[in-house]
């Protein structure tokens, strides 16, 4: 990961730009560039994941036809001016994949390049396709632009979100973005997501794609359905693979991340690095994770934590979230905690994993959906969403760990073929959730069967049930029931419903106070579907928890024929 930040005005100095780009320090801990663009500041925090010598720092200068480099000027360290001639200086928090094509095209059209960076390449893009280059793109990125000749700044973000990005404005009407909440709090009094698959210009957010929108359900075959699932999901790990610097893989034994692994290790001629997380007396998916890594041959590593762990690392992780969502800071623990040790403990720089599945598939409560168009609408709530939740669990926890993430399942061709797809048959009427996603894989031995056909269990009880029961009875004790019923009145937006979501809630005041508008609510089911009306967002609340499927679902026996019949 890195940390940009862009101040689009001229009343910034040098000294507020560069105590807000410290914040996020540990996103790119290895060098530092701000740049005074003549009408604002554009501000660089760099982790080296692609392109590791000095030409690949940012901001990326542009001007005839060719990258150019800064020159240092000024006092201060790390403070650069706008070189003479400079058309175009960019920042970017990204991974542009398939970059090294889009290169040579470039550089027959004239343009030459000075490093091995992948987002080198895209001030020389824009100069050549303006802002239609963002949906050119296949990537996950946030990015912030000058333009000197329109003397305009650009800001823009993936379809999904998976790159972070937000944005505020200051007394005088200027807009300031930057990768994390925690860059913007001394700069505006309202921080807020910028919109994933938008891009900004002149005061203006503008979609330029849209993940959720199907413009033709699939009619694709059953048997072309798996093809097309399976060598999708394949590619978009293969290209996650691409990186200057040694790659890691948390594996929690659960389908998602296991089949991200078992790809990856069919893919590579090497060992994989795989990490585990679980609690000291009830961890639920260690077994699993052993079990796939045995499988595949990884060096597997097990990261063993206690109740006093989790409770030590909860203000920590929520001030790293910049969020009270009850379902994220439940799930952030185990991951922050990994992630602490893979950093503390090997070279890794980048991590695979396996969020977003789902949102795509379903997860336990979708199998109380009403009906197809219940479970597509479900499925496009969740994807606009993620960016708020799991994503922002995914980034926070490793970037502040000076790692990358890399999703897989968040490439944006998988998503699009997969969001395509007929909801009635992601519906579980196999007895078995993420059916289509199993069936997909079930000739390729990549992982055991029984890991292929296992049900799901929420990453945050696979840690151990003992984590979210060890939260909420700390929670318990901070507050009497008077405090407690007091305590939620202070609150109108997303208000706290038990004392576990009102202890986080405070702790996320104490950081982000008055910022909660920037997550919509709580991650919760459905409410309005029979089955769902709960008050805890875990699956365990759930009375389809146990080995399988809704109320409505086959024996997990007929499933083959099902399929067949339909």
């Amino acid at each position: 990961m890195c940390s940009i930040i862009g101040y689009c005005g001229k009343n910034g100095s040098y000294e507020e730009i560069g105590k807000a780009l410290e914040k996020t320090h540990s996103r790119g801990p290895d060098a530092r560039r701000i740049i005074n663009t003549g009408s604002g500041w554009l501000g660089f925090n760099r982790l080296s994941i692609m392109g590791l010598t000095g030409e690949g720092m940012q901001p990326f200068a542009f001007g005839n036809t060719q990258t150019l480099k800064p020159e240092q000027c000024g006092e201060h360290k790390h403070q650069y001016s706008m070189p003479d001639g400079s058309e175009i200086l960019l920042v970017c928090n990204g991974e542009i994949y398939g970059f090294r094509i889009l290169k040579e095209e470039l550089k027959e059209l004239g343009y030459r390049f000075i490093s091995d960076s992948d987002c080198e390449i895209l001030p020389a893009l824009y100069k050549e396709f303006g802002t239609d280059m963002f949906r050119m793109l296949d990537a996950e990125f946030a990015l912030i632009l000058y333009d000197a000749e329109d003397d305009t700044f650009i800001a823009a973000r993936d379809p999904i979100g998976i790159r972070p990005l937000y944005y505020g404005t200051t007394g005088d009407g200027t807009y300031v973005f930057a990768s994390e909440p925690k860059n913007l709090t001394e700069l505006t009094d309202r921080i807020m997501p910028f919109p994933p698959g938008h891009y900004f210009k002149n005061g203006e957010f503008v979609r330029y794609r849209d993940m959720t929108s199907v413009e033709k359900i699939c009619d694709d075959s059953p048997e072309k359905t798996s093809v097309r699932i399976h060598d999708l999901l394949i590619d978009g790990v293969k290209k996650r693979l691409d990186s200057d610097t040694p790659v890691g893989f948390l594996l929690s034994g659960g389908l998602d991340s296991s089949l991200v692994c078992g790809i990856a290790a069919r893919l590579t001629d090497r060992p994989l690095e795989t990490w585990a997380i679980g609690m000291d007396i009830d961890a639920i998916d260690l077994k699993y994770a052993k079990e796939v890594a045995e499988y595949i041959h990884s060096n597997h590593h097990e990261v063993i934590i206690s109740g006093q762990d989790v409770i030590d690392a909860l203000e920590k992780v929520i001030e790293t979230l910049a969020t009270y969502d009850i379902t994220t800071i439940r799930a952030s623990v185990g991951m922050y905690l990994v992630c602490k040790a893979i950093h503390e403990q090997s070279g890794i720089r980048v991590l695979l994993t396996g969020e977003i599945s789902d949102e795509i598939f379903g997860y336990k409560y979708t199998d109380f959906a009403p009906d197809a168009a219940a479970f597509q609408q479900e499925a496009e709530k969740r994807i606009r969403e993620l960016h708020m939740y799991d994503v922002l669990r995914a980034d926070r926890c490793i970037s502040v760990n000076s790692l990358e993430a890399r999703v897989p399942f968040g490439d944006l061709r998988f998503v699009e073929y997969c969001m395509s797809i007929d909801p009635e048959r992601k519906l579980n009427r196999y007895g078995k959730g993420k059916y289509l996603l199993r069936k997909a894989f079930e000739n390729d031995a990549l992982i055991p069967d029984s890991i292929l056909w296992r049900e799901k269990a929420a990453f945050s009880d696979a840690v151990g049930h003992s984590l979210k029961d060890d939260l909420a009875q700390y929670a318990e004790s901070m507050y009497t029931d008077e405090e407690f019923e007091e305590g939620v009145k202070k609150y109108s937006h997303a208000r706290p419903f038990t004392k576990e979501s009102l202890l986080y809630r405070d702790i996320f005041e104490k950081y982000y106070p008055d910022q909660s508008g920037m997550v919509t609510d709580f991650w919760m089911p459905n409410r309005d579907w029979e089955g769902c009306d709960v008050n805890d967002p875990s699956a365990r609340v759930l009375s389809n928890y146990g080995d399988s499927g809704s109320k409505k679902a086959l024996d997990n026996k007929n499933h083959q024929q099902y399929l067949l019949l339909h």
